[in-house]
């Protein structure tokens, strides 16, 4: 089956993430994971992205993310790939052994309302329904722990988020998504279709010929 297109628009919301080969475990311990966040950091600092959350966990990691131009989403996802694992394999001794990830990013687009804070949810809770903490201010590879605990300079690395965040936000860190929406992330994760209302979601497709992305599930109804 072909690779449905890539978007790559600027000024656009992606949920974007990576795993890795086989999903062995690539961060072991605290250097390892800091390690990602300083490349995070240097490509953010060279680049016009802005990210809006995101987490790293055992064998994989989530961003979300907005460029600013067409073509700045494919050249971050690149410089953050390529130099965490060039750095990696120095860190680790194993260079000339093959990559870490398991091949391209997947990205998916992501309406600017209430489906955003579904995403950054899923994001910002990973770490919590995999059981590796309780307290979403515990894991400290993420956005929350920036957001709420960092250091102003911690804080430099994320951008506002394009719509106010609820007042309720940070506990609901602690409430598991609901069925539906955890499949409906789960399909864009796994298909990239574009997430958020039906209406959006045709829309969205027709205009970046993402139909592809809908085949075996079915054109969703438009309300």
């Amino acid at each position: 089956m072909p690779r449905p297109n890539r978007i790559d628009v600027g000024g656009e919301v992606y949920h974007c993430l990576n795993r890795s080969v086989g999903r062995q475990k690539i961060f072991h311990n605290d250097s390892d994971y800091r390690l990602f966040e300083s490349v995070l950091e240097e490509v953010h600092d060279i680049t016009s992205v802005d990210i809006l959350a995101y987490t790293v966990m055992p064998n994989h990691w989530h961003l979300v993310l907005r460029p600013k131009l067409d073509g700045d989403l494919s050249d971050f996802m690149k410089r953050l790939t390529v130099t965490h694992t060039q750095r990696y394999r120095v860190k680790t001794k194993t260079v000339g052994t093959g990559p870490i990830y398991q091949g391209r990013y997947k990205s998916f687009l992501i309406q600017e309302d209430k489906h955003l804070l579904t995403v950054l949810r899923y994001v910002e809770r990973n770490p919590i329904a995999a059981k590796l903490v309780s307290d979403p201010l515990k894991w400290k590879y993420g956005s929350v722990s920036r957001r709420y605990n960092g250091s102003d300079k911690e804080k430099e690395l994320l951008t506002s988020w394009p719509i106010a965040e609820p007042a309720e936000y940070f506990k609901s860190l602690s409430v598991p998504l609901t069925a539906q929406e955890y499949e409906k992330v789960a399909r864009s994760k796994e298909k990239g279709v574009p997430y958020g209302s039906d209406a959006y979601v045709i829309n969205t497709v027709e205009r970046y010929k993402l139909q592809s992305t809908l085949r075996g599930r079915g054109r969703p109804r438009q309300v």
